[in-house]
């Protein structure tokens, strides 16, 4: 904890919890853009003792951050179903 934060009282925000999908480990994390949100999420799996990550990044936009969360986990969820282990070649 840093001098500042013990002085302030402030701890360090909480790391999220990824959502696991077969094996992978997904972090939905929606971009804010103005007034909305693009879809994107970090997929990560541990390959041969290695992390591989992936960052998943769309076009699509929602209105609100719980919407892009979905979205987000959604789209992630159908990567790795139709992609599987190549989502990192």
């Amino acid at each position: 904890m840093s001098l500042l934060s013990k002085l302030f009282g402030k701890s360090p925000p909480k790391a999220p919890e990824p959502i696991l999908h077969k094996d992978f480990r997904i972090f939905p994390q929606p971009i804010k853009e103005g007034a909305v949100y693009r879809i994107a999420a970090r997929v990560e799996k541990d390959v041969g003792g290695e992390v591989k990550v992936h960052q998943l990044i769309r076009a699509d936009t929602r209105n609100s951050l719980d919407e892009a969360v979905e979205a987000s986990l959604g789209k992630a969820k159908q990567a790795i179903d139709q992609l599987g282990d190549s989502l990192f070649s």
